[in-house]
């Protein structure tokens, strides 16, 4: 399959499905099922929206069955066959089928099928997450509204990433940071599809930078409701170990997924999910390995730019395992894996919630 640079996916389909034809068979299976178009006319000032959502329902069609031709042609053997339709349709399977982002609606997620159904018996903790997980905004900016993804670690801090607070923060001296001028930020955990910005009235100002690593792609911000605003909720627990068996060890990331226009195929990307993105998703996937000389965890979650800052967290327990903070196509999404960083100055003077 050829070589995406921007695209969410970190890993192939046969490192994802165990049985690709079985996947090519659901798949197709589930395009039949889906329900044909109305006979109904829409009035004349809705037609056009209802023909862009026709179109878009053919393109994810016509993506998704170019996509089971590949994946029968991976099965067999054949890689040298597969052409870049079905390349571009093995990948957005992938991100249906397997490493899905799911839209957060009203701080939850809808039920899932097939290998992600395990979500659904997890639901009430994945929902504490979820609460606890916002979308880094800032004012004053000349040409950003919004930089990423953070998430409570302590009573009142944050943990995002150091490229991230970079945006709105410079370094002070003598070891203090502070806002670069004019510019302001402020967490807001309700960035969700369909709502209103600020409409749960949970959004918090960012009042100060506790610090930015100089090693690790890290920065920690102190965050506080405004007044009589809605207080903070209780921190997530952050791993103060690691898990047992990282090599295809469950987890999910929680961020904000954002539109790049670098892919290869922006357009039938935005055709096949909709042009949705800036907005809260959950992302499960599974850890990879930990690369210890790096103190760097990989993981296989569909993730985009607007999830830098987002938390790791494993499946089983749900203490935060890493912080994303880039990746690549076919090699990995990378994460700091924060168990390593219990005993750094930085983070220990910030009190996190390490359990």
């Amino acid at each position: 399959m050829a070589s995406r640079s921007r695209s969410p996916v970190a890993a192939g389909p046969e490192e994802i499905f165990t049985d690709l034809r079985a996947v090519a068979d659901r798949v197709r299976e589930g395009l039949t099922r889906e329900v044909p178009e109305s006979a109904y006319e829409p009035p004349a000032d809705q037609a056009p929206g209802e023909e862009i959502a026709r179109f878009a329902e053919r393109e994810r069609a016509r993506v998704v069955e170019a996509g089971a031709r590949g994946l029968e042609k991976l099965a067999a053997g054949r890689d040298d066959e597969i052409g870049d339709d079905e390349s571009f349709g093995m990948e957005a399977i992938v991100l249906l089928e397997g490493r899905p982002a799911i839209l957060v609606q009203d701080a939850d997620f809808p039920p899932q099928e097939g290998d992600w159904a395990v979500l659904n018996a997890q639901r009430a903790a994945i929902r504490q997450t979820l609460a606890r997980v916002g979308r880094v905004d800032v004012s004053g900016h000349v040409s950003l509204d919004w930089v990423g993804t953070a998430f409570l670690v302590g009573a009142d801090v944050v943990m995002t990433n150091r490229h991230v607070a970079l945006e709105f923060a410079r370094d002070g001296g003598s070891a203090r940071w502070a806002f670069q001028p004019g510019l302001g930020a402020a967490l807001d955990l309700t960035r969700e599809y369909g709502a209103l910005p600020g409409a749960g009235g949970s959004a918090y100002a960012v009042t100060e930078v506790i610090g930015i690593h100089r090693d690790v792609d890290m920065a920690l911000l102190r965050v506080a409701p405004a007044p009589g605003g809605q207080a903070l909720p209780t921190p997530l627990a952050v791993a103060a170990d690691a898990p047992a068996d990282v090599p295809g060890h469950p987890v999910y990331v929680v961020g904000h997924p954002a539109w790049d226009g670098r892919r290869n195929e922006p357009e039938a990307m935005r055709r096949i999910f909709m042009d949705i993105y800036n907005v809260k998703r959950l992302q499960p996937g599974t850890a990879n390995q930990l690369l210890a000389e790096r103190n760097v965890l990989t993981h296989d979650c569909s993730t985009l730019g607007g999830n830098s800052g987002s938390p790791v967290l494993d499946l089983a327990d749900h203490r935060v395992l890493g912080l994303h903070f880039g990746g690549r196509y076919g090699f990995g999404n990378y994460a700091v894996p924060l168990w390593s960083m219990l005993d750094d100055p930085l983070v220990r003077s910030a009190e996190l919630n390490f359990v």
